[in-house]
């Protein structure tokens, strides 16, 4: 049986990280309190404070309430649906891609290693400088790529959202003359209560709408 050839470190990190980079924006954000207590500027308390609410409150036999379960939309709707689709096409491709020259840099690692007691020392340490450099460029491209890939299929589902999903869901609320809906993730809901749930009714009405945004190509594709 032929020894199995072992797949550079740097690559395989690569490929156990994931093909889709996460891409991971953390906001610190420094609250009012303190604001105020750098600049010392008084405070007032939370009674003081409070003053400008009012006691009114809306009586919960005024409140029509429907829930909404927005992983379900995700999907099971056709256009969501449908970007999944595109955006696995472009995860696939990126994986072939890294298989292939991941056999490229794996040959071109047997090649330097069998030529150890041929080269000389300089030249065999601008082969390894220079094999390495290419694996890092792999990295370097496949990751970007994969990026642009995340980024246009964001960009495709803020479409989706803003010129479609959002409409039909203020126009459920509308027609049905709903005071609250809340995301049925959050939510428990009772066993007689299948009017609550208007999920159905916006996959129908958003289906009818759009069925099918194409995502923007992305960088590299």
């Amino acid at each position: 049986m032929a020894n199995k050839t072992v797949a550079n470190p740097a690559v395989k990190k690569y490929v156990k990280t994931g093909i889709i980079a996460a891409i991971v924006i953390v906001v610190a954000a420094l609250g009012i309190w303190g604001i105020s207590a750098m600049r010392g500027e008084k405070t007032i308390s939370a009674e003081e404070a409070l003053e400008t609410v009012s006691a009114d409150a809306a009586n919960a036999a005024d409140l029509r309430i429907a829930v909404i379960r927005m992983d379900a939309i995700q999907t099971d709707a056709a256009v969501l649906k449908d970007l999944a689709s595109q955006r696995a096409k472009y995860e696939n491709e990126l994986r072939d891609e890294l298989e292939s020259r991941q056999k490229e840099l794996e040959a071109e690692k047997k090649e330097i290693e069998e030529s150890q007691d041929v080269l000389s020392r300089d030249a065999l340490q601008r082969r390894i400088v220079d094999y390495q450099n290419r694996v890092t460029e792999l990295q370097r491209d496949l990751t970007e790529r994969a990026q642009s890939v995340e980024v246009s299929f964001q960009k495709a589902l803020n479409e989706v959202q803003e010129k479609h999903l959002n409409p039909i869901i203020e126009g459920v609320i509308a027609k049905k003359d709903l005071s609250l809906v809340i995301d049925g993730r959050f939510a428990r809901i009772g066993e007689n209560s299948e009017k609550l749930d208007i999920t159905n009714e916006v996959i129908s009405a958003l289906d009818k709408k759009v069925s099918k945004v194409k995502m923007e190509t992305p960088q590299g594709f």
